[in-house]
């Protein structure tokens, strides 16, 4: 038996009461940050024209909810349009030693399916956890770096797989078509990097693309269609094709005896993940020691290598975001607007901000420099270094081991509800925030998702 079929006679096999308390408590965790990011991300400019195309090119049964409107859409379509909103504001979940962020592929594909097929909260937990596993997994495998160097970004490749899973476990296949849908999972799995050269909104679109092609590859695979049993190492396989130094025995490594959910970071900043650790160590340095703006004179940022160039190469492009998605991936932005304002939320990360000359002239202190001693840990942390030098000569430094929201650095349930509320209060009012949660902590009792989901549409 090979490693497509290992893994999917696991998934398969998985069940709810197999599940640890902590597991199940951190998918509720995480399906909480989906809703909101989703429904914060419903506002943006990139989700409203999918959403434009969904009502006027798609027919069908409008079942499926799209979070955070008033507008439903067939199911695959509803999984495209939440995919693709809840990846628009990047303060998505991660998994760090994967580089992916796996929430926004899983939970789309796997509520449109559980509301297809009218499926338990149960039943869409280990959907869920099934998920995340294939796609963190696959992520191990590919190798970060591998993956980015071949211009492919892995939430849109591997997430694909984990769409597939997630859907075919909700829609009860047996283990042959499993491996069938993975193997036509593996035909569609897309998702090109070269959004970073304009400041596109495709690398949204990658989620919502993946949590679509997963249905349909499960759909498929249900009526009978074959696809690849060895889909994941085969000779012209995924790890073959999308990496250079893919390592095949991580996809299996420990299987059961940890989960993806556990493993997985939540974002406090709204911009790219490879952003926040500099962002945290730059705040660290200004709340310590009470620093104002005027008297900085240089800020030097240490950096991993694997995400200097979404971040900081080219330099000059990055010293000048014309668009938002360019301030999402820009250091100098992060760390500008980190010094000025002393955050890096959705306010900061405007349009506004980007234009104001006070942000220009704070991006033109920084300097990102390439640490290799940071790549030592990489990828199970993510390290930064901060380094201020002040105009009269004072140095301070920090470095940070894990950014806030990480496992081991994580935002409370209090620090998450928080964050939920803001996102959502203006497509939801607070009878209806507040009902979410308490709905959400209670996931394991819900009994029909196709019922239960109006509660995640707008009321405002």
């Amino acid at each position: 038996m090979g490693i497509t079929q290992e893994l999917v006679k696991y998934c398969s096999g998985l069940r709810f009461s197999q599940l640890p308390e902590e597991v199940i408590d951190r998918v509720k965790y995480l399906f909480l940050d989906f809703i909101g990011v989703a429904c914060r991300g419903s506002q943006e400019d990139s989700s409203k024209t999918i959403y434009r195309f969904v009502r006027e090119t798609i027919q069908g049964f409008q079942n499926g909810e799209i979070i955070g409107t008033k507008q439903k859409a067939p199911y695959l379509y509803a999984a495209l349009a939440n995919g693709t909103s809840a990846h628009a504001i990047e303060m998505d979940d991660v998994n760090n030693e994967a580089s992916l962020h796996p929430g926004v592929v899983v939970f789309p594909s796997s509520l449109a399916t559980g509301e297809m097929v009218g499926a338990d909260g149960k039943r869409f937990i280990e959907a869920v956890v099934s998920g995340y596993e294939v796609t963190i997994r696959l992520g191990r495998a590919l190798g970060p770096e591998n993956s980015y160097k071949r211009g492919f970004h892995p939430t849109g490749t591997c997430g694909t797989f984990g769409s597939s899973i997630a859907a075919s476990k909700l829609m009860g296949l047996k283990e042959e078509r499993m491996v069938s849908a993975m193997g036509i999972a593996g035909s569609q799995a897309a998702g090109s990097m070269e959004y970073l050269a304009q400041g596109a909104w495709t690398k949204r679109f990658h989620a919502g693309w993946a949590a679509l092609s997963g249905m349909i590859a499960a759909q498929l695979a249900q009526k009978g269609f074959k696809g690849p049993s060895s889909i994941i190492e085969g000779r012209d396989g995924f790890l073959h094709a999308y990496s250079n130094g893919a390592d095949p025995s991580k996809v299996l490594e420990g299987i059961g005896s940890w989960f993806g959910v556990t493993r997985t970071s939540v974002k406090p900043h709204a911009c790219c993940r490879y952003m926040q650790p500099p962002i945290d160590a730059v705040l660290k340095i200004l709340r310590e020691n009470d620093l104002q703006p005027d008297r900085v004179e240089k800020i030097r940022l240490g950096l991993l290598r694997a995400g200097f160039h979404l971040i900081a190469d080219p330099i000059e492009r990055k010293y000048s975001p014309q668009s938002i998605v360019d301030a999402q991936f820009s250091a100098p932005f992060g760390a500008a607007v980190a010094l000025l304002y002393r955050r890096a939320g959705l306010d900061e990360f405007q349009l506004s901000k980007i234009k104001s000359e006070k942000v220009k002239q704070a991006m033109r202190l920084v300097e990102c420099v390439g640490d290799p001693e940071l790549d030592r840990t990489f990828p199970k942390q993510w390290c930064a270094t901060a380094e201020i030098i002040t105009r009269d000569g004072k140095k301070y430094f920090a470095k940070v081991d894990h950014c806030k929201g990480d496992p081991e650095n994580p935002l409370s349930w209090d620090e998450l509800v928080e964050k939920f509320h803001g996102l959502c209060h203006r497509r939801m009012t607070k009878e209806r925030r507040l009902k979410v949660v308490k709905e959400v902590r209670g996931l394991e009792k819900v009994r029909d998702l196709k019922k239960w989901s109006s509660l995640l549409l707008s009321d405002r």
